[in-house]
Parts: C-alpha cells; sequence; structure tokens
C-alpha cells in the first residue's frame, strides 16, 4: 500500500512500555504523544531574541585629539581676527593720510583744530577723526593715550611721530616721508623723516591698535 504522504513529515515513534520515544530533528522539538498513536506533534521553534550591539566604548587617545583640534581652532580664530583687525587699524591710517594731505598749504595757527587752519596736535587729530578714530587734543595727552608705541625703524604709514620732548608731533606717510603743521608763519607741508625728526625723535605710537 503506498504511504500516506502526511507520514513524510513524521518521526518514527517507537513504544517503549508505554510511553512515545521521540526523535527530534533539525530545530523542532517533539512533544509526546499517546501511546500507539504513531503520530508525533511538532512545534516551530521560539523567535530567536538578538541581544542589543554593546554601547560604543571611547577610542583611546580621542579626548586628547579633539582637544587638540580645538586649540588649533581656537588659535586660527584668534590669528584671523588679529589679520583682519591690523587690516582695518591700516585703512583708517590710510584714510588719516588722505585727510591731512587733502590739507596741504593751509596755515600753521597754534591752537586750530581745521578746517582751514592748524597747529601741530590739530592736524593729527582732524585727520584720525575722519577716519574714525577719536584722539586727545594736545601732543602730550596723545602720546599718553595710545598704548601702541613703536621704534624709529618700525613706523608704519598713520603712525605719530613726537619731538620736541613730546611737544610737536606729526604724522609719518611712509616712504621716509612725515606730514604736519610746523609753526607759526609755516603751512602745513610734507618732509623728509631724515633730519630734523630723526634727530628730535622721542617716541611714536600707532593709533586704533
Amino acid at each position: 500500500m503506498p504511504a500516506n504522504p502526511t507520514t513524510l513529515f513524521r518521526i518514527a515513534c517507537v513504544t517503549l512500555s508505554g510511553a512515545a520515544l521521540t526523535a527530534s530533528i533539525g530545530a523542532f522539538s517533539a512533544v509526546p504523544a499517546a501511546a500507539d498513536s504513531g503520530t508525533l506533534t511538532v512545534t516551530p521553534p521560539a523567535s530567536t531574541v538578538i541581544p542589543p550591539e554593546p554601547a560604543a566604548r571611547p577610542v583611546a587617545g580621542a579626548a586628547p585629539y579633539t582637544d587638540e583640534i580645538l586649540v588649533t581652532l581656537r588659535a586660527e580664530a584668534s590669528a584671523s581676527m588679529k589679520v583682519t583687525k591690523s587690516a582695518l587699524q591700516q585703512a583708517k591710517a590710510k584714510r588719516a593720510i588722505e585727510m591731512a594731505t587733502n590739507h596741504l598749504g593751509d596755515p600753521y595757527v597754534w591752537g586750530a583744530t581745521g578746517p582751514g587752519a592748524f597747529d601741530c596736535s590739530g592736524l593729527v587729530q582732524f585727520a584720525w577723526r575722519k577716519a574714525g578714530v577719536m584722539l586727545p587734543r594736545t601732543t602730550w595727552s596723545m602720546l599718553s593715550a595710545v598704548k601702541k608705541k613703536v621704534s624709529l625703524a618700525h613706523l608704519k604709514p598713520g603712525d605719530l611721530i613726537f619731538t620736541d620732548g613730546g611737544g610737536h608731533v606729526g604724522m609719518y606717510i611712509g616712504h621716509d616721508k612725515v606730514i604736519a603743521a610746523p609753526h607759526t608763519g609755516a603751512v602745513v607741508r610734507i618732509d623728509s623723516l631724515n633730519g630734523y625728526w630723526s634727530s628730535s625723535f622721542v617716541s611714536a605710537v600707532r593709533p586704533d591698535v
């Protein structure tokens, strides 16, 4: 007689002492069947539980490396700010020089602050004010108030040069030239840095630094 098709998925059972001895195959587990039944009930495996992945562990040395990056970024930002501030100061200095040279030929008048006439401190105060920087009125107060001091060898355009013990001031315009309102009877003019300005040099300052 042909085998019943359902027997293809059954597992032979052997009746021993009134109990079913069952053989299991693969991932299926056998459930004891009634004696002499000749059948086996199988159940599918329980759902597999996948354990969560372990938390990532910090990589050794990661914190110092991150700190190094932050320090580098801060240094670059600081350097960028310094470059920007320096460029702005130079632009203002250029503007101050333009304002002063626009008044070449104007007469020196003691106490005058322009436009049309100037004394020495009045000229540089006027020029830098037009560039957006306020300076004190007198030479001594300028020398005291502007904190960035520079030497004669490191002058840049726009720097203020003081002579005669700090009682006279002119503005360096580059190329060894100084613009100033020199004295009574003279006019605003450009002179060489060499000579009077070098021999009588007391100090120099750089506004807006």
